[in-house]
């Protein structure tokens, strides 16, 4: 999704121009419109024109800001509809009449609110930034040339070029190729540490032709121990070798379409959601005391300070109660400011369907807390959509 403008601010009005570009980024928009905005786009209507030879009806493309009243989502067309009130004057359409329009890939539109949480923003971020959304990073090497990319839904981003003229192998200038080399190197490494983050990427594939690709995954590992990178020692289970014929962009089609790769990148981005969630049924059948869900319980056991991690479906943020969902949005801030880890799951994922079976919120505890998971909790209407 591109951004095209933007003026907003935490708890405060504005608005942002986007276009999506991915069947993914309308999803995004359903999760960002709710009751009450003002939708900027264009649409068409059916108007009657007196031509002076009786009335004819013609379809206009106009331009309109609707007051959200309802929304809804297609996933398989990827398309929104909105319902609302017309904002906007037009010899065409009266202000205050009802009209629909429809969003889809490709057409720019402007979203205003009168109030952007912290969510909202979160959520315009991972929708715009590929670095924020890119669940593979890819070296792509060889001698005297390497490519770090970091690849999003459709869209691939080349983070650094490293480029270096190497001394031949033969001859006088054979005693300077290996400082050349190792210098070269050097600058890919610093490369991928400045631009791979392993919170977000799932996985790192090293490829190429030749032996360049063995010989910087080599030295990555030493020099990682050496320097005491922490994310590269700790992520070393997340990088794969593989073949490429050259070091160039064009050579990831190469890279992706290996089986080995392939099955090791499908479905990364709910890897962890997924992970997580068979961590809470395994703790629930083994220690119950320390896996909560419904809004009551998770609510009470976040005043204790006692999450560590916090499950929350997106479905929920989708309420148009304002009160409810500011009670939502402050409880995955205070998790993360607590140093807990909030994952927000998708309800079009596999892993979100099962969370929305246990009321759509759950969390494992830090610590047990069996005198609360005997208490009848009320939820305070939160569980009411």
């Amino acid at each position: 999704m591109k951004l095209l403008a933007e003026s907003f601010a935490k708890g405060a009005e504005g608005y942002i121009k986007l276009l999506p570009e991915e069947a993914e980024d309308m999803w995004h928009v359903y999760n960002l419109a709710r009751e009450g905005d003002h939708i900027t786009a264009t649409t068409f209507r059916k108007v009657q024109v007196d031509k002076g030879t009786g009335a004819d009806t013609e379809r206009l493309k106009l331009k309109l800001t609707l007051q959200v009243e309802t929304i809804e989502f297609d996933a398989e067309g990827g398309v929104i509809r909105i319902k609302g009130r017309n904002l906007t004057e037009s010899e065409h359409i009266k202000l205050g009449a009802y009209h629909s329009l429809e969003l889809e890939l490709g057409r720019a539109f402007t979203l205003f609110k009168a109030a952007w949480d912290a969510l909202d923003i979160e959520r315009v971020r991972q929708a715009t930034d590929v670095a924020l959304s890119a669940d593979l990073a890819a070296v792509l090497i060889t001698e005297g040339l390497a490519n770090v990319c970091l690849v999003g839904g459709s869209t691939t981003l080349v983070r650094a070029r490293v480029e270096a003229n190497l001394p031949r192998k033969r001859g006088a200038a054979a005693l300077g190729y290996d400082k050349a080399w190792n210098r070269f190197l050097e600058h890919v490494f610093n490369a991928v540490v400045r631009h791979v983050d392993f919170s977000v990427v799932k996985c790192l594939v090293i490829a190429g032709p030749g032996f360049a690709k063995d010989q910087f995954k080599d030295y990555m590992d030493a020099e990682a121990v050496r320097r005491d990178v922490r994310p590269l020692i700790e992520n070393k289970d997340k990088m794969m070798l593989a073949s490429a014929s050259t070091a160039y962009k064009h050579s990831l089609k190469e890279v992706l379409s290996c089986p080995g790769i392939a099955a090791r990148i499908k479905d990364t981005k709910a890897a962890r959601e997924v992970a997580v969630l068979q961590d809470f049924y395994d703790l629930l059948s083994t220690d119950s005391s320390r896996a909560f869900y419904g809004p009551g319980h998770v609510f009470a056991a976040a005043e204790l300070g006692a999450i560590q991690v916090l499950l929350i479906s997106d479905s929920l943020f989708r309420i148009n109660h304002v009160e409810k969902r500011r009670k939502y949005a402050e409880l995955v801030e205070g998790v993360r400011e607590a140093g807990g880890e909030a994952l927000i799951f998708s309800a079009m994922h596999i892993s979100g369907e099962q969370l929305t079976q246990l009321s759509g919120i759950a969390a494992i505890l830090r610590f047990p807390l069996p005198e609360l998971e005997d208490m009848e909790i009320p939820a305070d209407g939160l569980a009411e959509q």
